[in-house]
């Protein structure tokens, strides 16, 4: 069961709530975020020791790595993009398809992963010399400093006017209004943190990845991807779970078309009919939502 701790260790960045949902098994402590680090960037925890997990999660990128998907230990690449990991602290639910459902555990999964860190839990502990269980606990708390907030959008919410450009502003107003993205993308941190078939996944009418329906089994969950966070969204292309899209301005062209249609074609997709002039505006405003990222 998880409480809601002040998290007086990390300074949260102006535009996130203050409050970080923490488990209680698994309190914040400085210690354990260094400790989180300092294994973060340890490269002892792939088999050949040739990448850490800061391989596929740059400071510099968001914590993204830049690639169309994951490429893991002798070159073996992944089937989806490694996500930017800020503001995961914030999260209901982790991976793509949501397989794992705490921090504690989603740490872990890359680690055991045979296509990206293929170590077991024995041998990651026999290396480092730490408990696999404390692995997981500091691992997960540094995870959980990684935050971003203060962007122009922030500084304009709480009451510089000036912060955002006019561009900007008219870009907050299609959001809002005619691009219709805040039916996924509300809140502090603009993700539901739900599961959405966009149509990204479907191609030569086939899926080509189950997403979501191969955790649950379920039909409606077909060709469905979790939400991602839009902050610091300029910094972490390429985009989607299969980096198929290269830009932003990628991004606008395809929600404006209604995505791809297919049988599972998330309700909200519709084309938007947006004019070149709101596409640059959205654009200009997706860039606002880059700030000051922590965990560095």
């Amino acid at each position: 069961m998880a409480y809601w701790l002040l998290a007086l260790t990390i300074a949260i960045p102006m535009g996130l709530d203050l409050y970080l949902p923490v488990p209680e098994k698994n309190p914040l402590t400085q210690e354990k975020i260094e400790l989180g680090r300092r294994l973060f960037q340890d490269r002892r925890l792939s088999r050949d020791r040739s990448i850490a997990c800061s391989s596929c999660h740059e400071p510099e990128r968001a914590f993204s790595d830049g690639r169309p998907v994951a490429i893991g230990i002798n070159g073996q690449v992944g089937r989806r993009s490694a996500p930017a990991l800020i503001n995961r602290g914030y999260g209901r639910a982790f991976f793509w398809d949501g397989r794992a459902v705490t921090l504690e555990e989603q740490v872990l999964q890359p680690i055991q992963d045979p296509k990206e860190m293929n170590m077991t839990l024995a041998e990651v502990s026999a290396r480092v010399g730490i408990p696999p269980g404390d692995i997981s606990r500091a691992l997960a708390s540094y995870v959980r400093s990684i935050l971003s907030g203060n962007s122009r959008f922030d500084r304009f919410a709480n009451g510089d006017r000036r912060a955002l450009s006019p561009e900007q502003r008219e870009g907050l107003r299609v959001f809002r209004g005619k691009g219709n993205c805040t039916s996924c993308h509300v809140g502090p941190n603009f993700t539901d943190e739900r599961f959405h078939n966009t149509g990204i996944a479907w191609r030569d009418g086939s899926l080509q990845d189950e997403g979501r329906s191969a955790v649950t089994g379920k039909l409606d969950d077909r060709g469905a991807f979790k939400t991602p966070t839009l902050r610091e969204i300029a910094r972490t292309a390429p985009y989607m779970h299969d980096g198929s899209l290269v830009s932003l301005e990628d991004v606008v062209e395809y929600y404006d078309r209604g995505g791809n249609a297919n049988p599972a074609l998330d309700s909200e997709l519709r084309p938007l009919k947006l004019t070149a002039s709101e596409k640059r505006s959205l654009v200009a405003f997706l860039r606002a939502l880059s700030g000051t990222v922590t965990g560095r």
